[in-house]
């Protein structure tokens, strides 16, 4: 009877909140895309020490945003954030040609972490307004994001500064969240 009055309740006045976990290496600008995404705006970051949070709307679903810190010393911290994760945002800085590999390293890890089998998985190829940024499918390429078979996952360009390509991810997000509620 409970769960049958909380599923009615949900139906007729909204969702539950969806935790989201935003994790990229340090310098990536996940504090940046989180602010932007949550106030428009672009606002001035220190690096993240531990985690900033945010509650977030968009398409009619809640988000809170779990922006955790990328530095090396933080990164083996990251599996204690994915507990109960409904989506995974990974954040890359597209003009670090020399840490690609080890982003790619990290985004396996977490991947095959069993907190988020089920999680999708949002890439965002942030940066892209420098000349120099690899694109979308360069960076897909050297993360092997083909190797995510059973996953579901979309990489998308975007530039935390502009704007630009946060639309088109968040709408994917959205629609994939959606989808599974």
């Amino acid at each position: 009877m409970g769960v049958a009055f909380s599923s009615l309740w949900s139906s007729l006045f909204g969702s539950k909140e969806l935790k989201i976990c935003i994790l990229g290496l340090d310098n990536a600008g996940k504090t940046t895309l989180m602010y932007k995404m949550t106030l428009g705006s672009v606002v001035s970051t220190a690096p993240t020490v531990g985690s900033n949070t945010e509650q977030f709307e968009y398409k009619n679903l809640k988000f809170m945003l779990w922006d955790v810190g990328g530095q090396t010393s933080l990164r083996t911290s990251w599996t204690s954030y994915l507990a109960a994760t409904d989506a995974v945002i990974f954040v890359l800085d597209s003009n670090d040609r020399e840490r690609v590999n080890l982003a790619r390293e990290e985004l396996h890890r977490i991947a095959q972490d069993e907190q988020v089998t089920r999680a999708p998985i949002l890439v965002w190829a942030n940066k892209q307004d420098i000349k120099a940024a690899m694109t979308p499918a360069e960076i897909s390429e050297s993360l092997a994001l083909t190797a995510f078979r059973e996953r579901t996952w979309q990489i998308f360009g975007c530039s935390a500064l502009t704007g630009k390509g946060l639309t088109e991810g968040l709408d994917w997000l959205a629609h994939t969240l959606g989808a599974k509620g």
